[in-house]
């Protein structure tokens, strides 16, 4: 068996194209992580934290929920970001979550997401494919289910921890330069919560317990701040109105999204939306009308060519596919993501031509974000192509140890550093990976038991 094909088995594989059919699942896209990136990183340095260390996540979900866990890790519905009304709202939102993270208020509890930590992700059309089938099928992997999701928000913080947070979040807004009105704003659009019961309140406020007496104590700081009265740009609240339509049109049935954004309206977040969602209808031509008026309007924008390539490459014109992904590179040349669309677009065609170059843009990519599973799932594709079975190998290792399965990671890299020159950089690689990966009893057991039902 190749190791291909061998690592083909161990893909949980599912075609994402609407949040219904994948329940709770993680989902990457470079312009939604840049605006939230935008919107966290300065709360985040107020909060004396390292921006870098806290992760962001987004959680295709149209429920409204937000919250802390595992350390540094602030998750994201995507319902929160869509009911949004203001930028600064969903940075209050962040303010307050990074509160509960300056105060340790999860330190008393047990770490639950170490499956979702695997940088493994879900492809619902935004951005990037999450993983090839090995015959050039795109799909998403799936990175939890819903019940792992679910088990995520099970953090109900106490009173004096949601004070302690809201007090937090005040301070880091003003220390940014920023106003706390979006916060208070978005706690009394949903004051109402305060008397349902708690099956049929929002998420966010089972594990936030609303009162009246909270909103008005955050009010009457918020009302201090000299950056009370400073309002959002009209570029920014455009920003969020483009995101939030792009959200919109992956996430929620074609139907919806013509009723929600109907032809007569021919803004630019409107065409957005129905690009997408003329793509998810099958209706490729008028999908390729939309995104090309958008280019037309900004041609240097690099997730309009993002789309354009997604949608020729999914619709099987991998080679087409190839000259508005590599736009998208050259216009936001750091952005990996991007690099591992360019990557797959161009190790579909297999056209050798090609290879040397995708190989580059993984890379790259996976300098920037070396525990990407995916994109060293896709240089291993490279590896063999090649003829390299020993780096494709340690491909395999690395993209096992990236996603959290340690026995996986052991047995390839154990297989790798068999056949790899001794001294070389890629075979001390290899025994960093075999060393620290080296399987439990019990795992040994269920390693011995697959092979030989193989």
């Amino acid at each position: 068996m190749s190791v291909l094909k061998s690592v083909a088995t161990a893909c949980v594989l599912a075609v994402a194209t609407h949040a219904s059919s994948l329940g709770q699942s993680l989902i990457r896209d470079t312009e939604i992580e840049h605006m939230l990136r935008d919107y966290a990183d300065p709360v985040l340095d107020a909060a004396g934290l390292q921006p870098a260390d806290v992760d962001l996540y987004i959680v295709a979900d149209p429920t409204l929920n937000a919250f802390v866990t595992g350390g540094q890790n602030i998750f994201l519905h995507t319902g929160i970001i869509l009911e949004s009304e203001t930028p600064n709202q969903l940075i209050g939102v962040i303010a307050h979550e990074a509160g509960h993270i300056s105060g340790a208020h999860l330190a008393r509890v047990g770490d639950g997401i170490t499956a979702a930590q695997a940088p493994m992700f879900v492809s619902l059309g935004l951005g990037v494919l999450a993983a090839l089938a090995g015959e050039g099928g795109a799909a998403g992997a799936l990175l939890a289910s819903s019940q792992q999701f679910g088990a995520l928000s099970f953090m109900t913080y106490s009173r004096a921890q949601e004070a302690s947070a809201d007090q937090a979040g005040l301070q880091f807004l003003e220390a940014s330069g920023q106003s706390a009105e979006g916060l208070v704003q978005f706690f009394e659009r949903f004051r109402y919560q305060e008397v349902m019961s708690n099956a049929r309140r929002y998420p966010y406020f089972r594990s936030h317990p609303l009162s009246s007496e909270r909103i008005a104590n955050l009010r009457g700081g918020a009302t201090e701040s000299p950056y009370y009265e400073t309002e959002d740009s009209a570029e920014e609240m455009a920003r969020l109105a483009r995101i939030q339509a792009k959200i919109y049109g992956f996430l929620a049935e074609p139907e919806f999204v013509f009723y929600r954004y109907p032809e007569s309206d021919q803004s630019l977040p409107a065409r957005y939306a129905r690009a997408v969602a003329y793509y998810h209808d099958a209706r490729l031509d008028r999908a390729l009308e939309e995104i090309l008026s958008l280019l037309e309007e900004e041609p240097e924008n690099p997730y309009f060519h993002e789309l354009h390539g997604q949608m020729l490459f999914e619709s099987g014109h991998a080679a087409d596919a190839i000259a508005p992904h590599r736009e998208a590179v050259e216009l936001e040349p750091t952005a990996p993501l991007l690099r591992v669309n360019l990557a797959i677009a161009m190790i579909a065609t297999e056209d050798v031509a090609y290879q040397e170059e995708a190989a580059q843009h993984l890379r790259v990519a996976l300098d920037i974000e070396p525990d990407n599973g995916f994109a060293w799932y896709q240089l291993s594709i490279i590896h063999e192509r090649n003829g390299d079975t020993a780096l494709a190998q340690l491909a395999i290792a690395e993209q096992s140890y990236a996603a959290g399965n340690r026995p996986r990671a052991h047995q390839f890299a154990t297989r790798a550093r068999a056949e790899l020159e001794v001294g070389t950089p890629a075979w001390v690689r290899a025994t960093e990976i075999e060393a620290v990966s080296l399987p439990t009893a019990s795992e040994l057991r269920q390693i011995r038991r697959q092979q030989r039902r193989n």
